[in-house]
C-alpha cells in the first residue's frame, strides 16, 4: 500500500536551515501536570530531571531502587531520550519508611522535588509540555525571526513522523494488521500500529484543507472546537461569529480520526472528508471494523507562550507551550528546515 509523506505547508516550504540537538541542553521539555498532588497517601511523586536518558528506563531503574514491580511505577508521558526533561513519575509505596531519594541520583537523574498523593500516576494525566529549543547554524536569521512571528496564529496539527516509525515501519504494519496479513499479540504494539493508520488519515484531511485554502474556511457540515478543550459542535453559517472566532483562535476546524459511530461532521464537509481519503477506503473500513469510535481533533495547534531569544549571529532559543498529544515538529517544521545533530526524530509532547 502506497503512503505518501509529503504534507502541505501553511506558510510555504522554508528556505531557513537550522539545526537542533547539538547537545542534550540543546532540547529542553518541562512537564506540566494536569493536577496538584494532594501530599498525602500511599503513592510518591518525583519530579525529576533527566539528561540523556528515556522515560522508560528511568522508570525501570527507579523501581529497582524501590524494591518494587515495575507495574508500581507511573508517568504522565514519555520524553524523549536526546533532551534534558522535567517529568513527574509515581511509585507506590504503602507504609514503607521514607526513603533518601539522593541515593538514586546519578549525574544524569536529579531528584527535584518528593511529594505524596492518593493514587498512581496515569499515562495523560498533563495540561502538555513548554519546550525551550535552540537552533544553531541558522542560514537566514531575518527569515527565522518573520516565520516565528507567524506560527504565532497557529500552524498544523499534524502528528509527527514518529507516530509512524522508522521509514513509517508502524503506518504499513498496521495497514497489514488492518488487511489480516499481520498477528500482532502484543497489545502496546498492536495499538500503536492502528494509531498510526488513524494518524495518517487525520494528517492527509488536514494537508488538504492546506492545498484547497479551506484551513481557515469552515464548510456546510463542519465541526468545530472550542480552543483549550475537546469540547465539539456543528458550524452553523447563519451565526455571524464563528469567522471572527475562527480568526482569533477562541475556534478551530477539526478533522476526523477516523472510526465507527455516526460522525457529527455531516452534509458537504462529510462529503468532502470521505472524498479525500478515496484512496484508502480499505483501511478506513478496518478503522471501523475494529472497534474505534469517530472522534474529532483540532486541526490547528497554537503554539502558546512563544517566545524567541538570539544568542549569537546564527544562534536562537525558541520557547513555546504545547497541549499534551501534540508535536514540538508541527511549530518547527514552519518555521525552517531542522536537522538533528543526534540524527534522532523529534519527540511526541505526551
Amino acid at each position: 500500500m502506497n503512503f505518501p509523506n509529503e504534507l502541505n505547508y501553511l506558510y510555504g516550504e522554508p528556505a531557513n536551515r537550522a539545526v537542533i540537538r547539538t547537545e542534550a541542553d540543546d532540547f529542553r521539555v518541562t512537564e506540566d501536570l494536569s493536577f496538584e498532588p494532594e501530599g498525602s497517601g500511599d503513592h510518591v511523586f518525583l519530579y525529576i530531571r533527566k539528561t540523556g536518558e528515556n522515560t522508560d528506563w528511568v522508570a525501570r531503574q527507579l523501581a529497582h531502587f524501590c524494591q518494587v514491580s515495575p507495574k508500581e511505577v507511573g508517568y504522565a508521558g514519555k520524553k524523549d531520550r536526546h533532551a534534558v526533561t522535567e517529568q513527574w513519575f509515581s511509585v507506590h509505596l504503602p507504609g514503607r519508611a521514607p526513603l533518601t531519594w539522593s541515593l538514586f541520583e546519578t549525574e544524569t537523574i536529579k531528584v527535584l522535588k518528593a511529594v505524596k498523593h492518593t493514587r498512581k500516576l496515569r499515562l495523560g494525566s498533563l495540561n502538555g509540555n513548554r519546550f525551550e529549543i535552540r537552533l544553531r547554524q541558522v542560514s537566514e536569521p531575518a527569515e527565522l525571526l518573520r516565520r516565528a512571528e507567524q506560527i504565532r496564529a497557529g500552524v498544523p496539527n499534524y502528528f509527527g513522523e514518529q507516530r509512524f516509525g522508522h521509514h513509517q515501519g508502524n503506518l504499513h504494519k498496521g495497514a497489514l494488521l488492518i488487511a489480516g496479513k499481520l498477528k500482532e499479540r502484543q497489545r502496546h504494539k498492536k495499538g500503536l500500529y492502528i494509531s498510526a493508520v488513524r494518524s495518517y488519515m487525520f494528517n492527509q484531511l488536514v494537508s488538504q484543507r492546506i492545498a484547497q485554502s479551506l484551513f481557515s474556511q469552515p464548510m456546510p457540515g463542519d465541526v468545530l472546537m472550542i480552543n483549550g478543550s475537546q469540547s465539539c459542535f456543528p458550524f452553523d453559517p447563519q451565526d455571524d461569529t464563528i469567522l471572527s472566532r475562527l480568526q482569533s483562535a477562541d475556534l478551530h476546524l477539526t478533522a476526523a480520526m477516523w472510526g465507527r459511530g455516526r460522525s457529527i461532521c455531516t452534509a458537504e464537509a462529510a462529503a468532502w472528508e470521505i472524498a479525500q481519503l478515496t484512496p484508502w477506503q480499505e483501511q478506513l473500513e478496518g478503522l471501523e471494523r475494529l472497534g474505534l469510535n469517530q472522534e474529532r481533533r483540532s486541526t490547528r495547534l497554537m503554539p502558546a507562550n512563544l517566545t524567541i531569544e538570539q544568542e549569537a549571529d546564527d544562534q536562537f532559543v525558541l520557547a513555546f507551550n504545547l497541549p499534551a498529544g501534540s508535536f514540538a515538529t508541527s511549530v518547527l517544521r514552519e518555521l525552517a528546515q531542522v536537522s538533528s545533530a543526534s540524527g534522532q526524530p523529534e519527540p511526541e509532547s505526551e
